[in-house]
């Protein structure tokens, strides 16, 4: 997992930076784990990292948002885990605030004590 989070090599000699260093990697390997947890475990560490990060859109002014990504099994089970699609062929602007709105509660949810 250090390749996929690229977390080394690290040149830091202070030790404030050292531990907001820690921090990151250590929030990123959380919210991975989450993320792991959501899908059922089905994929390789790599498959969602890189799914995620294709996951891109060209904003039409007015309408919404196109998805500029290939639909995959990988999509469609992060689809399928967060109750949202954005694969339509236009994801308007109030499904976009949906999603923030959907996400903003999963943070939520993320900081209370279970």
């Amino acid at each position: 997992m250090k390749s996929e989070f690229k977390a080394r090599p690290v040149y830091l000699q202070r030790s404030d930076r050292i531990k907001a260093h820690f921090m990151t990697c250590f929030i990123a390997l959380i919210l991975y784990r989450f993320l792991e947890k959501k899908l059922g475990g089905e994929y390789t560490c790599s498959q969602p990292i890189q799914t995620l990060s294709n996951m891109n859109f060209y904003q039409v002014v007015g309408e919404g948002y196109v998805p500029t990504y290939t639909r995959t099994d990988v999509t469609d089970a992060l689809h399928e885990a967060f109750g949202f699609r954005t694969d339509y062929q236009i994801v308007s602007n109030t499904q976009i605030k949906k999603i923030y709105k959907t996400t903003k509660k999963l943070k939520k949810y993320a900081k209370s004590p279970t």
